[in-house]
């Protein structure tokens, strides 16, 4: 009984220690990269035309409302949508390494019904099964929930280059790596 005691305690702190560990570079690189570029896409896909109304709701002394219109595209309450439901595509990416440089990162290899249907070269992506997109959700969930104000905020304003200031400059997941590339 005591020895199985024992044994749990060193289990327990060995998956303590693996769980504390560092996150995976390359695993976490991608996945922010791949949340700017979905981002990027959903709102190239909506009208320019639609706007929608924000502001407070308290009266001016003279009685009327203080409202405004902004672009749908880029207000937070659509930013906040088109956020909740961009980890939901990471299963249309899968790890590949460069035949050139044997540099790894996750990239998309499904087409998008804008692309044309253009397929990529499929033979230097490794599809590890459901694993591999499952790791990738994680860790787009992940950096979802701890920056989900700092990506409204950086798409909101229309930066050039969101996908850079995110994921080296804000989060720092792509900070000393080669993985600092617009396209996915």
């Amino acid at each position: 009984m005591v020895q199985w005691i024992s044994f749990t305690f060193v289990l327990m702190a060995i998956v303590s220690q693996t769980a504390e560990g560092k996150r995976d570079k390359v695993l976490y690189c991608s996945a922010c990269m791949a949340i700017a570029d979905e981002l990027k896409h959903s709102i190239s896909q909506t009208d320019p035309k639609k706007t929608i109304h924000v502001g407070g709701f308290r009266l001016n002394p003279d009685g009327s409302l203080t409202d405004k219109k902004v672009p749908l595209a880029r207000s937070e309450t659509h930013l906040s949508e088109l956020l909740d439901g961009v980890c939901n595509n990471m299963s249309d990416y899968a790890l590949y390494e460069d035949p050139d440089t044997k540099q790894r990162s996750y990239r998309r290899f499904a087409p998008r019904s804008s692309d044309g249907g253009n397929f990529p070269d499929f033979k230097n992506f490794q599809f590890s099964g459901p694993e591999g997109s499952d790791a990738l959700k994680f860790a787009c969930e992940s950096i979802v929930e701890e920056l989900e104000d700092d990506i409204i905020a950086l798409f909101a304003r229309e930066d050039e280059d969101v996908a850079h200031k995110l994921c080296s400059e804000v989060s720092a997941h792509c900070k000393n790596t080669a993985f600092q590339r617009a396209d996915l």
